[in-house]
């Protein structure tokens, strides 16, 4: 009889095979169906309370409210807050909410992103939710989680201090689809509490379940301002972060930036100032208001030096925390930026997705798949190993890939902040049919991810010719358990395969760490 692992994994190829985990067929969080559930409180009149995220201490987290803030909070219900309350007022816009008393900027700033993408945002935000028909207190929403589409359901029950929300809270106040998604998210982290501190890429994959890519801004090592503006005219979601002052608090800076804090990139647009291009970004703060002070704020100068038509479409001087910059200064006071996207076209400019993907879930077991970097050259061999060939899209194009490769670490505890990331890469080799056990003796990788980071998904996009290829995964340290979810994107023609190859590796190459920035305010 095969062990029960062996079982449950053959359960859930076949669960995949027919479309469950997808965001048509969304797995139940917790097992909790909502179309039952909500059957079952209509017939019987009743309003629906969470027993899997109940209205109490344990669902906000300790450590966020004083002891006595605690004892205030009281839990409402939306109806109980204002006399009318709506799901959505007047349609959908990154100015409906501002961020609340928890350290969450880097889910409401990919929040932001989200409201730009209509059809996106409703696979999240199932739009139809009302508190009219068929109310009995009950909601659900739709997040990626590791390889699969969850549906999670909750009750409407909000933590409130004096009769005012104490979390994320919407322009209109009789308007509560912000809030009650922050509450979902946060059942889906294990408590409020948890989702305290963060990066913007955590939450883009979860809202999307789509392509992330991560550029340093001081060496971005590409055409920035093009790659920019192909991912917005694409429609994808980005994000980016300021660098982490002294202190962890987040100090506002004299030019209005705030320190250590995640922003939403809500535009791109050359414009032409005094006869020449200006290239600028739109950014928006998450907490709704506090903006950039520089060249080509609200109340610059340099706005009358565009044309009468420039000046009425794009600037807005109000303070709701939008604001532009140039280029220039985005990459001198913001350290990274996040790219979310369904598909990687907007890389070569193309309007149709010709990428194909692939994903493996495996795991590293201390003392049998746990081999560490490269470095441990006696044991990488024995990390986990996938085999894949490349037919197609090989170019001598400067700038242009074929290929993406996505290393993600699944966490094993039910808190966000039990889980401590491992610092994970990858590298690839290219390989023949048969080759020796001393295979990794005399040859290096052809690629690789260019550092081991403690950040929940490392990612590197390459340009590999028509070969066969190996990828290890592997954690920097030996001995070190995780799962993990790899996913291997080809732009044409490829054939992925599952077999593990068992080598020896013998070689003097040097890894470095890095630790993820995370924002909390």
């Amino acid at each position: 009889m095969p062990p029960p692992g062996v079982c449950l994994n053959i359960l859930e190829v076949r669960n995949k095979e027919n479309g469950f985990g997808s965001i048509s067929k969304p797995e139940k969080f917790f097992n909790q169906d909502y179309q039952q559930l909500t059957e079952y409180c209509i017939t019987r009149g009743l309003r629906y309370i969470d027993n899997r995220f109940p209205p109490d201490k344990n669902s906000i987290g300790y450590g966020i409210l004083s002891p006595s803030d605690m004892n205030n909070v009281t839990w409402l219900r939306p109806a109980k807050i204002v006399p009318n309350p709506s799901f959505i007022v007047q349609g959908i816009s990154r100015f409906d909410f501002g961020q609340g008393i928890l350290g969450n900027c880097w889910f409401l700033a990919s929040l932001g992103a989200l409201t730009f993408q209509t059809d996106i945002f409703k696979q999240v935000v199932p739009v139809e939710q009302t508190f009219d028909k068929n109310y009995c207190g009950l909601f659900h929403f739709r997040f990626w989680r590791f390889g699969q589409w969850v549906d999670v359901v909750i009750d409407d029950k909000l933590p409130t201090v004096n009769g005012r929300l104490i979390f994320a809270r919407a322009k209109y106040q009789n308007e509560f689809w912000p809030a009650l998604l922050e509450k979902a998210y946060a059942k889906v982290c294990g408590s409020y509490t948890d989702m305290n501190a963060g990066s913007p890429a955590e939450a883009l994959m979860d809202f999307t379940g789509g392509v992330h890519m991560h550029i340093k801004l001081s060496d971005p090592g590409l055409d920035l301002w093009n790659l920019m503006a192909r991912a917005g005219h694409s429609g994808s979601l980005m994000s980016c972060g300021t660098h982490q002052g002294e202190t962890p608090a987040n100090n506002i800076l004299p030019n209005g930036i705030v320190q250590g804090h995640a922003y939403t990139v809500t535009g791109v647009k050359e414009l032409m100032s005094q006869g020449k291009p200006a290239k600028l970004v739109r950014l928006w703060n998450p907490w709704g208001k506090g903006e950039w002070k520089g060249d080509w704020s609200d109340r610059s100068p340099l706005w009358k030096t565009v044309s009468a038509e420039d000046h009425e479409m794009y600037l807005s001087v109000y303070d709701n925390g939008e604001f532009w910059m140039t280029l220039e200064d985005f990459c001198k006071f913001y350290v990274d930026l996040d790219i979310c996207c369904l598909c990687p076209n907007f890389l070569d400019g193309q309007s149709s997705c010709h990428w194909k993907k692939t994903s493996y879930e495996g795991k590293w077991v201390s003392g049998i798949t746990a081999g560490g970097c490269i470095n441990n050259k006696d044991s990488f061999w024995t990390n986990p190993q996938y085999r894949f060939k490349i037919d197609h899209g090989y170019s001598e194009t400067v700038g242009e890939k074929n290929m993406l490769l996505s290393l993600m670490q699944k966490p094993h505890k039910r808190n966000r902040h039990l889980f401590q990331n491992l610092h994970i890469g990858f590298a690839v080799f290219e390989v023949t049919d048969q080759f020796p056990a001393s295979f990794f003796n005399s040859h290096a990788p052809v690629a690789q991810t260019k550092t081991y980071m403690n950040a929940r998904e490392v990612m590197e996009f390459f340009m590999l010719k028509p070969a066969e290829y190996l990828v290890v995964p592997s954690t920097f340290s030996v001995n070190k358990t995780g799962s993990f979810l790899l996913t291997i994107m080809f732009k044409g023609e490829a054939h992925g395969q599952y077999p593990s190859v068992t080598v020896t590796l013998k070689s003097r190459l040097k890894k470095t760490l890095l630790f993820r920035a995370v924002y909390s305010l």
